[in-house]
């Protein structure tokens, strides 16, 4: 296949995921050892399109997990096995949802126990605790805790963390803890940031509450090997829940970075010099597309594996993102990608 069209297919593939949010390629078996992470928020809940998936989207995409490829694992065991090096299954996927809505457990719920698929639900304390209306009650999470269903915390007021000072993120994850553990009688292991936003210093807070691993919403496949605090998922929504767009996100493969720069997500210098190095394994980079949410297409520049990304413009206050992709084999896409907040 000419480079030229390879590269507008990898364009087109990536925009589609970064909006949500047969090739040539090492062999299988030389493949790092990784999970496909999504992440849902509503559902059925046809006024909040950029969280909700359809109902009927949901059911297809647990008719399409449930074939025989996939290997939908508790997202602790996957977590483990990342930790320790233990190889997973091609094709391990973990379920995820955040915020606890209501109707997570009106329709998620009986669907996924009916399929025999584990999740996990990441809860902000505090709205449950003011019973706000359209979120779960501590009686309904309890039930799904003792249905099989993994808890984890988000924080108890679901703040924007990169704006708060130390003593505040401490107080955030303090708090949720002690809910949890008198309402639940544990304290969660898992962590989902809000809106997906962290920094180094809100990223050493959650470590040193006692985290096992943590979630942003960045796209990627999370690999033996990354930062188990700083894991990617992939987003699902009504626009971005089409069943050809989830079979793309389960069937991706790592795309293994490492030494990337900026360090720190929560950007002083804007544009960011963003660059990273990819593992030795992938081979000939030239195949790689990154996409900015500032730009779209953006021009990269090569010394061997090392990949710098020159970007034409400042992104703007909030978050956005870098999404790179390049073909791996059988037809499957390799994924790396990053969140960034600017202050406001």
């Amino acid at each position: 296949m000419p480079r030229k069209i390879r590269t507008a297919i990898t364009a087109a593939l990536t925009l589609v995921a970064y909006l949500a949010s047969p090739m040539d390629g090492p062999a299988a078996a030389e493949e790092v050892s990784g999970a496909v992470v999504t992440m849902y928020h509503r559902f059925g809940e046809n006024d909040y399109p950029s969280t909700s998936i359809r109902i009927a989207q949901f059911e297809e995409h647990l008719e399409e997990l449930k074939k025989e490829r996939y290997k939908v694992r508790p997202l602790p065991e996957i977590i483990e096995a990342l930790k320790t090096g233990k190889p997973l299954a091609d094709h391990t996927i973990a379920i995820t949802i955040d915020d606890a809505y209501l109707s997570v457990y009106e329709h998620a719920w009986p669907r996924l126990k009916a399929a025999g698929l584990p999740f996990t639900l990441f809860v902000s304390t505090g709205v449950i605790d003011r019973k706000v209306q359209g979120y779960m009650s501590w009686d309904q999470i309890r039930e799904l805790k003792d249905g099989g269903v993994t808890i984890g915390s988000q924080t108890k007021s679901h703040p924007h963390m990169t704006t708060l000072d130390r003593q505040a993120l401490d107080r955030e994850l303090a708090d949720s803890n002690q809910r949890f553990v008198e309402e639940l009688k544990e304290k969660p292991a898992l962590f989902a940031y809000p809106y997906g936003e962290y920094s180094l210093m809100v990223r050493k807070a959650v470590a040193d509450a006692g985290f096992n691993a943590a979630f942003g919403q960045h796209s990627g496949v999370a690999y033996d090997g990354m930062d188990p605090l700083t894991l990617p998922r992939f987003a699902l929504n009504e626009r971005y829940g089409g069943i050809d767009r989830f079979r793309l996100v389960t069937n991706a493969l790592p795309l293994p970075v490492s030494d990337v720069l900026p360090k720190d997500p929560l950007l002083g210098e804007n544009p960011p010099a963003f660059g990273f190095t990819l593992d030795s394994s992938i081979g000939d980079p030239s195949s790689l597309s990154c996409f900015a949410s500032s730009e779209g297409e953006t021009h990269l520049e090569y010394l061997e594996q090392r990949v710098e990304v020159r970007l034409k413009q400042a992104f703007p206050p909030g978050r956005s993102r870098i999404n790179c992709t390049m073909p791996g084999p059988d037809n499957r896409w390799r994924w790396f990608g990053t969140q960034f907040v600017v202050p406001k």
